[in-house]
């Protein structure tokens, strides 16, 4: 029967567009892995630069008093001779002004920028954006801690290419107590690192991490800086300078420790707002790049819409079977292929593989990180589950919501340490 074929069909894409996508971040990763990582220099030996540019390293903060300070030291502690700070307090409610204040006073490199309202985060960069010295522009959440060579990793790509418009990092989970921080260790090795390598591979990056980023400020310029109405500035700002034919990179050695989310409201929050700003990002930027010239980005957009039907299409088929376990379904209706079979078994297969490949290739930066891949074994119910909720809810609330008005931020679930 034709509903009988539409419906297995619709199962094979559920469970085969997630091995299709496994197998294509693990060639890409691989091969950007052995051409440029491979028997390369460690990160304590970044390239030297003759001469060492200025650079502007700007620091959003918005309630971030517990945190202000160590992320600044951790700032200032690097491995990179011209260096100055910019930390902006976008209107926080807590006492990160006076951190920020009491830190300037003793070091003569942090300059502070106070809004007097919660502009978001997107303006505060802008605003240090504006008021830096330097052509390159170093940007680091008010709660990350910079590894001490980060900023010349980065720099080196802007230095060494006048087509690089942005380079991004490597961030790494910092708090681990819970079964949401391990599995997000593995997540941000396998999934975003391994992401980020492929796509790198294949020509175009989704988005850099607004974690810790890098860019050159007259591409921002071009591209009028980061949108204040993006509800996640990063992904944004990414396909904007792509589509001006910026080059954007990713530089697995500029390493940066990062808090994560490890509550399930929390990790909920966050999810959310990513899948929103992606949504944001395709329904903005899709009709653009129909033409020609933009053709490197057709995959990423290609990529995110399949991905988005691949969310309906298991939404659909979660509510069929759930209908099916209630009343009778005809058999017809090919629910069957939700329960484990041997196609399920070999997308739990391909998604340890990828979990392997990635936390081996993660070893040169984190000694014993292989020990996570125990506790792999529960993600990808979790991430599928995640993913396809959050894409479900994002896409719709995108298109009918005003995308015009401001972004602006609150103080996200840090985790336990």
């Amino acid at each position: 029967m034709e509903i009988d074929a539409l419906v297995r069909g619709l199962g094979l894409f559920a469970l085969g567009y997630p091995v299709v996508m496994a197998i294509t971040w693990i060639v890409g990763g691989l091969y950007f892995f052995l051409r440029r990582e491979r028997g390369q220099a460690p990160v304590e030996l970044p390239p030297a630069l003759d001469p060492y540019p200025p650079v502007t390293v700007l620091i959003p903060c918005h309630d971030e008093g517990p945190h202000a300070a160590e992320t600044i030291a951790a700032v200032l502690e690097q491995r990179y001779p011209d260096l100055d700070v910019i930390a902006i307090d976008d209107g926080s409610t807590d006492d990160t002004g006076a951190v920020l204040d009491r830190l300037a006073e003793q070091e003569p490199r942090l300059r502070v920028i106070h809004l007097a309202t919660n502009q978001g985060k997107a303006a505060a960069l802008r605003m240090g954006a504006l008021a830096a010295r330097s052509e390159y522009l170093v940007c680091v959440d008010g709660d990350a801690l910079l590894d001490e060579y980060a900023v010349p990793w980065l720099v080196s790509h802007l230095a060494g290419s006048p087509r690089v418009g942005a380079v991004t990092g490597n961030p790494r989970i910092r708090n681990r107590s819970t079964l949401l921080g391990k599995l997000q260790v593995g997540e941000f090795s396998s999934i975003i690192g391994m992401i980020k390598r492929s796509q790198r591979t294949y020509g175009r990056l989704f988005t850099v991490s607004g974690v810790v980023s890098a860019f050159r400020r007259t591409a921002l310029h071009r591209v009028g800086y980061w949108s204040e109405s993006a509800v996640t500035e990063d992904i944004d700002i990414s396909w904007r300078l792509q589509m001006d034919h910026w080059d954007v990179r990713y530089e697995p050695r500029a390493l940066c420790s990062i808090l994560m989310p490890e509550t399930l409201r929390g990790l909920w929050r966050q999810r959310l707002r990513w899948a929103r700003g992606g949504a944001q990002a395709a329904l903005e930027h899709s009709r653009g790049l129909r033409l020609w010239r933009r053709r490197r980005m057709w995959p990423i957009v290609a990529e995110y819409w399949t991905s988005a039907a691949w969310a309906f299409t298991v939404a659909l088929l979660v509510v069929g079977y759930g209908i099916g376990a209630a009343v009778p379904v005809p058999e017809w209706a090919g629910l069957d292929l939700l329960r484990p079979s041997w196609t399920t078994v070999l997308l739990a297969a391909v998604c340890m593989l990828q979990f392997t490949v990635s936390l081996l290739i993660d070893r040169r930066y984190e000694a014993g990180i292989g020990r996570y891949l125990y506790w792999m074994i529960w993600y990808p119910v979790a991430y599928w589950l995640l993913s396809f909720l959050t894409t479900v809810v994002a896409l719709p609330a995108t298109l009918l919501g005003d995308r015009t008005a401001r972004a602006t931020w609150t103080s996200p679930d840090r985790g336990f340490r």
